[in-house]
Protein backbone atom coordinates (compact mmCIF):
# COMPACT_ATOMS: atom_id res chain seq x y z
CA UNK A 1 0.00 0.00 0.00
CA UNK A 2 1.57 3.25 -1.20
CA UNK A 3 -0.66 5.86 0.41
CA UNK A 4 0.10 7.85 3.54
CA UNK A 5 -2.19 8.34 6.51
CA UNK A 6 -3.55 11.86 6.99
CA UNK A 7 -1.05 14.10 8.71
CA UNK A 8 -1.53 15.01 12.38
CA UNK A 9 -0.37 18.41 13.61
CA UNK A 10 1.01 19.49 16.98
CA UNK A 11 -0.98 22.72 16.81
CA UNK A 12 -4.47 21.50 15.96
CA UNK A 13 -7.98 21.00 17.32
CA UNK A 14 -11.01 18.90 16.49
CA UNK A 15 -11.98 21.15 13.59
CA UNK A 16 -8.60 20.45 11.97
CA UNK A 17 -9.56 16.84 11.33
CA UNK A 18 -12.95 17.33 9.80
CA UNK A 19 -16.67 16.96 10.40
CA UNK A 20 -18.51 13.82 9.32
CA UNK A 21 -22.28 13.73 8.97
CA UNK A 22 -23.62 10.19 9.21
CA UNK A 23 -27.22 9.73 8.05
CA UNK A 24 -27.88 6.20 9.23
CA UNK A 25 -30.04 3.83 11.19
CA UNK A 26 -33.73 3.07 11.56
CA UNK A 27 -36.00 1.62 14.23
CA UNK A 28 -34.78 -1.95 13.77
CA UNK A 29 -31.18 -1.27 12.66
CA UNK A 30 -29.66 0.92 15.35
CA UNK A 31 -26.35 -0.94 15.41
CA UNK A 32 -25.36 0.12 11.90
CA UNK A 33 -25.57 3.77 12.93
CA UNK A 34 -23.32 3.12 15.92
CA UNK A 35 -20.70 1.15 13.97
CA UNK A 36 -20.45 3.59 11.06
CA UNK A 37 -20.23 6.59 13.41
CA UNK A 38 -17.65 5.28 15.87
CA UNK A 39 -15.35 3.86 13.20
CA UNK A 40 -15.12 7.33 11.58
CA UNK A 41 -13.94 8.73 14.91
CA UNK A 42 -11.57 5.83 15.53
CA UNK A 43 -9.73 6.53 12.26
CA UNK A 44 -9.16 10.13 13.31
CA UNK A 45 -11.89 12.56 12.25
CA UNK A 46 -12.60 15.43 14.62
CA UNK A 47 -16.38 15.13 14.83
CA UNK A 48 -19.02 12.63 13.78
CA UNK A 49 -22.61 13.87 13.82
CA UNK A 50 -25.34 11.22 13.58
CA UNK A 51 -28.59 12.30 11.95
CA UNK A 52 -31.36 9.80 12.61
CA UNK A 53 -34.68 9.12 14.30
CA UNK A 54 -35.11 9.36 18.07
CA UNK A 55 -34.91 5.61 18.67
CA UNK A 56 -31.55 5.34 16.93
CA UNK A 57 -30.16 8.41 18.67
CA UNK A 58 -31.25 7.06 22.08
CA UNK A 59 -29.71 3.66 21.31
CA UNK A 60 -26.36 5.03 20.15
CA UNK A 61 -26.24 7.55 23.01
CA UNK A 62 -26.54 4.65 25.45
CA UNK A 63 -23.39 3.07 23.96
CA UNK A 64 -21.09 6.04 23.42
CA UNK A 65 -20.55 9.63 24.52
CA UNK A 66 -18.32 10.43 21.55
CA UNK A 67 -20.92 10.97 18.81
CA UNK A 68 -22.82 14.24 18.36
CA UNK A 69 -26.51 13.87 17.56
CA UNK A 70 -28.59 15.82 15.07
CA UNK A 71 -32.36 15.47 14.71
CA UNK A 72 -33.73 15.01 11.21
CA UNK A 73 -35.54 18.37 11.40
CA UNK A 74 -32.13 20.11 11.38
CA UNK A 75 -30.88 18.35 8.24
CA UNK A 76 -31.93 21.09 5.83
CA UNK A 77 -30.25 23.92 7.75
CA UNK A 78 -26.99 22.11 8.67
CA UNK A 79 -26.22 19.57 5.94
CA UNK A 80 -23.92 21.95 4.03
CA UNK A 81 -21.65 22.54 7.04
CA UNK A 82 -19.88 19.17 6.88
CA UNK A 83 -16.69 17.96 5.20
CA UNK A 84 -18.12 14.57 4.18
CA UNK A 85 -21.47 12.81 4.35
CA UNK A 86 -21.91 9.07 4.85
CA UNK A 87 -25.40 7.71 4.26
CA UNK A 88 -27.21 4.40 4.03
CA UNK A 89 -26.04 2.16 6.88
CA UNK A 90 -29.15 0.61 8.42
CA UNK A 91 -31.36 3.22 6.76
CA UNK A 92 -33.99 0.81 5.48
CA UNK A 93 -36.00 1.05 2.26
CA UNK A 94 -39.42 1.82 3.71
CA UNK A 95 -41.05 5.26 3.71
CA UNK A 96 -38.73 6.47 6.47
CA UNK A 97 -35.57 5.45 4.60
CA UNK A 98 -36.79 6.75 1.25
CA UNK A 99 -37.90 10.07 2.68
CA UNK A 100 -34.62 10.62 4.52
CA UNK A 101 -32.56 9.70 1.46
CA UNK A 102 -34.62 12.06 -0.70
CA UNK A 103 -34.06 14.87 1.81
CA UNK A 104 -30.33 14.21 1.58
CA UNK A 105 -30.50 14.49 -2.21
CA UNK A 106 -32.60 17.65 -2.06
CA UNK A 107 -30.64 19.57 0.56
CA UNK A 108 -27.01 18.44 0.13
CA UNK A 109 -24.29 20.41 -1.65
CA UNK A 110 -23.03 18.45 -4.65
CA UNK A 111 -19.48 19.63 -3.90
CA UNK A 112 -19.32 17.86 -0.50
CA UNK A 113 -17.87 14.32 -0.73
CA UNK A 114 -20.36 11.51 -0.13
CA UNK A 115 -19.90 7.86 0.87
CA UNK A 116 -22.96 5.66 0.25
CA UNK A 117 -23.49 2.12 1.51
CA UNK A 118 -26.18 -0.47 2.13
CA UNK A 119 -29.75 0.79 1.77
CA UNK A 120 -28.50 4.01 0.24
CA UNK A 121 -27.26 1.86 -2.67
CA UNK A 122 -30.53 -0.05 -2.87
CA UNK A 123 -32.50 3.19 -3.00
CA UNK A 124 -30.23 4.48 -5.79
CA UNK A 125 -30.75 1.28 -7.79
CA UNK A 126 -34.52 1.85 -7.71
CA UNK A 127 -34.18 5.33 -9.21
CA UNK A 128 -30.68 5.84 -10.70
CA UNK A 129 -31.56 9.02 -12.60
CA UNK A 130 -32.63 10.82 -9.43
CA UNK A 131 -29.14 10.24 -8.01
CA UNK A 132 -27.14 10.83 -11.19
CA UNK A 133 -28.95 14.09 -11.87
CA UNK A 134 -27.64 15.50 -8.59
CA UNK A 135 -24.14 15.60 -10.19
CA UNK A 136 -22.13 14.93 -7.07
CA UNK A 137 -18.47 15.77 -7.70
CA UNK A 138 -16.97 13.27 -5.24
CA UNK A 139 -18.83 10.02 -4.52
CA UNK A 140 -17.81 6.65 -3.11
CA UNK A 141 -20.24 3.73 -3.53
CA UNK A 142 -19.45 0.62 -1.44
CA UNK A 143 -21.60 -2.28 -2.72
CA UNK A 144 -21.35 -5.98 -2.00
CA UNK A 145 -22.04 -8.23 -5.04
CA UNK A 146 -25.84 -8.24 -4.78
CA UNK A 147 -25.98 -4.48 -4.34
CA UNK A 148 -23.59 -4.10 -7.29
CA UNK A 149 -25.86 -6.24 -9.45
CA UNK A 150 -28.85 -4.07 -8.51
CA UNK A 151 -26.92 -0.89 -9.35
CA UNK A 152 -26.17 -2.29 -12.80
CA UNK A 153 -29.59 -3.89 -13.34
CA UNK A 154 -28.14 -7.38 -13.86
CA UNK A 155 -28.53 -10.73 -12.10
CA UNK A 156 -24.90 -11.43 -11.20
CA UNK A 157 -21.54 -9.66 -11.32
CA UNK A 158 -19.24 -12.35 -9.92
CA UNK A 159 -18.07 -13.59 -13.32
CA UNK A 160 -16.12 -10.34 -13.78
CA UNK A 161 -15.86 -8.27 -10.63
CA UNK A 162 -13.41 -5.79 -12.11
CA UNK A 163 -15.69 -5.09 -15.05
CA UNK A 164 -18.63 -4.60 -12.68
CA UNK A 165 -16.69 -2.09 -10.59
CA UNK A 166 -15.62 -0.25 -13.75
CA UNK A 167 -19.20 -0.20 -15.05
CA UNK A 168 -20.58 1.18 -11.78
CA UNK A 169 -17.93 3.91 -11.70
CA UNK A 170 -18.75 4.93 -15.26
CA UNK A 171 -22.53 4.80 -14.78
CA UNK A 172 -22.58 6.78 -11.53
CA UNK A 173 -19.40 8.88 -11.98
CA UNK A 174 -17.99 7.57 -8.70
CA UNK A 175 -15.32 5.63 -6.88
CA UNK A 176 -16.57 2.04 -6.54
CA UNK A 177 -15.51 -0.10 -3.58
CA UNK A 178 -16.78 -3.55 -4.57
CA UNK A 179 -16.68 -5.84 -1.54
CA UNK A 180 -15.98 -9.48 -2.34
CA UNK A 181 -13.48 -11.83 -0.68
CA UNK A 182 -10.89 -9.44 -2.17
CA UNK A 183 -12.26 -5.90 -2.19
CA UNK A 184 -11.72 -4.10 -5.49
CA UNK A 185 -11.57 -0.30 -5.85
CA UNK A 186 -12.10 1.42 -9.19
CA UNK A 187 -12.29 5.12 -10.05
CA UNK A 188 -14.10 6.80 -12.92
CA UNK A 189 -10.73 7.97 -14.28
CA UNK A 190 -9.42 4.41 -14.57
CA UNK A 191 -7.34 4.00 -11.41
CA UNK A 192 -7.77 0.65 -9.68
CA UNK A 193 -6.64 -1.21 -6.58
CA UNK A 194 -7.16 -4.79 -5.41
CA UNK A 195 -6.93 -5.16 -1.65
CA UNK A 196 -4.60 -7.71 -0.06
CA UNK A 197 -5.80 -7.69 3.55
CA UNK A 198 -8.84 -9.24 5.22
CA UNK A 199 -10.18 -12.74 5.79
CA UNK A 200 -13.34 -14.81 6.24
CA UNK A 201 -13.77 -13.83 9.88
CA UNK A 202 -15.07 -10.49 8.59
CA UNK A 203 -18.10 -12.12 6.96
CA UNK A 204 -20.39 -10.75 9.67
CA UNK A 205 -23.17 -8.20 9.78
CA UNK A 206 -21.77 -4.75 10.48
CA UNK A 207 -18.36 -5.17 8.82
CA UNK A 208 -19.42 -3.00 5.90
CA UNK A 209 -20.70 -0.30 8.25
CA UNK A 210 -17.25 -0.11 9.81
CA UNK A 211 -15.65 0.27 6.37
CA UNK A 212 -18.03 3.09 5.47
CA UNK A 213 -17.06 4.92 8.65
CA UNK A 214 -13.33 4.41 8.07
CA UNK A 215 -13.45 5.77 4.51
CA UNK A 216 -15.59 8.73 5.59
CA UNK A 217 -13.27 9.53 8.50
CA UNK A 218 -10.26 9.54 6.18
CA UNK A 219 -12.00 11.82 3.67
CA UNK A 220 -12.91 14.21 6.50
CA UNK A 221 -9.17 14.59 7.12
CA UNK A 222 -8.70 15.91 3.55
CA UNK A 223 -7.53 12.65 2.04
CA UNK A 224 -8.15 12.27 -1.70
CA UNK A 225 -11.27 10.13 -2.04
CA UNK A 226 -9.63 7.42 -4.14
CA UNK A 227 -6.71 7.21 -1.73
CA UNK A 228 -9.12 7.23 1.23
CA UNK A 229 -11.04 4.34 -0.33
CA UNK A 230 -7.91 2.26 -0.96
CA UNK A 231 -6.35 3.04 2.40
CA UNK A 232 -9.69 2.47 4.11
CA UNK A 233 -10.19 -1.03 2.72
CA UNK A 234 -6.57 -1.91 3.50
CA UNK A 235 -6.80 -0.80 7.14
CA UNK A 236 -10.26 -2.36 7.51
CA UNK A 237 -8.89 -5.69 6.28
CA UNK A 238 -5.76 -5.36 8.40
CA UNK A 239 -7.92 -4.81 11.47
CA UNK A 240 -9.77 -7.98 10.46
CA UNK A 241 -6.49 -9.89 10.22
CA UNK A 242 -5.47 -8.69 13.69
CA UNK A 243 -8.91 -9.57 15.05
CA UNK A 244 -8.77 -13.08 13.56
CA UNK A 245 -5.36 -13.68 15.10
CA UNK A 246 -6.74 -12.74 18.51
CA UNK A 247 -10.21 -14.27 18.33
CA UNK A 248 -10.15 -17.03 15.62
CA UNK A 249 -12.02 -16.88 12.32
CA UNK A 250 -15.30 -17.75 14.06
CA UNK A 251 -15.64 -15.11 16.75
CA UNK A 252 -14.76 -11.75 15.19
CA UNK A 253 -17.58 -9.19 15.32
CA UNK A 254 -17.82 -5.74 13.79
CA UNK A 255 -17.05 -4.09 17.11
CA UNK A 256 -13.78 -6.04 17.23
CA UNK A 257 -12.80 -4.45 13.93
CA UNK A 258 -13.30 -1.01 15.47
CA UNK A 259 -11.34 -1.97 18.59
CA UNK A 260 -8.39 -3.06 16.46
CA UNK A 261 -8.28 -0.04 14.14
CA UNK A 262 -5.55 1.54 16.32
CA UNK A 263 -3.41 -1.60 16.06
CA UNK A 264 -3.93 -1.70 12.30
CA UNK A 265 -2.93 1.96 12.03
CA UNK A 266 0.18 1.38 14.13
CA UNK A 267 1.16 -1.70 12.12
CA UNK A 268 0.74 0.29 8.92
CA UNK A 269 2.86 3.16 10.23
CA UNK A 270 5.59 0.73 11.27
CA UNK A 271 5.57 -0.95 7.87
CA UNK A 272 5.88 2.42 6.12
CA UNK A 273 8.82 3.43 8.34
CA UNK A 274 10.80 0.38 7.19
CA UNK A 275 10.75 1.48 3.55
Amino acid sequence: MEYNLPQRFEESNKATYGRVLNIAGSDYMCGAAYLSSVSALKIGCGYCFLCSCDRVIDSVAAKTSNVVFMPIRDLKSKIKTFDVIEIGCGLGQDNYGRNLFNKFLKYSDSKIPVVIDADGLNLISKNPKLFVNKHFEKVVLTPHPKEAARLLGVDNILDDVELAAKSISEKYNCITVLKTHRTFVYSQDGRSYTNTTGNNSMAKAGSGDVLTGIISGLIAQRTDIFEASCLGVYLHGLSGDISKEKLTEYSVMAEDLISNIPLAVNKYIMSKSKH
